[in-house]
């Protein structure tokens, strides 16, 4: 059966969890529930989804050690992390730990699926008319195999930090801004979460840069964005 999407919910509320399911298979989604992250780690063993909602508070491990897990052993997928948490601190956390989107609960039906649709479109059209590789100074990526290396040293990125690196290579030697690098990694509807690219940025430097403190690959634009170093 053709669907918009593939779901898993790993959500410890049965009433939320049910209610989502049955909205979700009404919109067309295709859509796996479970109440814990242990259990999300067995159900993707053998299950197939193109995004998983993550609830934080769960009993057991927990949504950000389940996070964590779930996104050394499968890259690719896409996280949205569902939590009563608003503070910056909490969603940071959960970036940090993985996650591409972040919702606080109550939200809106129609945001949430906008968000799901979005990831679900980015990780099918990620890879169109992009070139296979990319260089600059030491730094080559290849695009469609999602790999990116320092001279000879692989490096290994989570998929939201392959994204945001391959938006700034793309346009070495261009100022980015804020707003624009939202867009463009995590969808139309954002523009305002400064605090992803943050997050995002401080982690590409610990993997790319010699020295964090001073990059001279990922630069800050003041009251602008972010700009990678010319192509050389």
């Amino acid at each position: 059966m053709i669907t918009d999407g593939s779901i898993l919910i790993a959500e410890d509320d049965a009433a939320l969890r049910g209610s989502l399911k049955s909205t979700l298979e009404t919109l067309g989604f295709s859509v796996a529930t479970v109440a814990s992250g242990e259990e999300a780690l067995l159900e993707l063993r053998h299950a197939e989804c193109e995004v998983l909602l993550l609830d934080l508070n769960m009993p057991g491990m927990g949504g950000l050690s389940a996070c964590k897990r779930i996104r050394t052993l499968h890259p690719k997928l896409q996280i949205i992390v569902l939590t009563v948490r608003d503070a910056e601190d909490d969603k940071v956390l959960a970036l940090d730990a993985g996650a591409d989107d972040y919702i606080t609960k109550p939200f809106h039906l129609l945001e949430l699926t906008a968000r799901i649709r979005t990831a679900i479109r980015r990780i099918r059209t990620i890879a169109s008319s992009i070139p296979d590789e990319l260089r600059v100074g030491e730094l080559r990526m290849e695009v469609e195999q999602h790999r990116v290396f320092k001279g000879d040293m692989e490096i290994h990125l989570t998929p939201k930090e392959f994204e945001l690196l391959q938006a700034l290579m793309q346009h070495a030697g261009k100022p980015l801004s804020h707003q624009k690098l939202l867009t463009t990694v995590w969808g139309d509807e954002y523009g305002a979460e400064r605090e992803y690219l943050r997050t995002y940025v401080s982690q590409l430097r610990r993997k790319i840069e010699e020295d964090p403190a001073a990059p001279v690959y990922l630069l800050t634009e003041n009251y602008i964005g972010y700009r990678f170093r010319n192509a050389e």
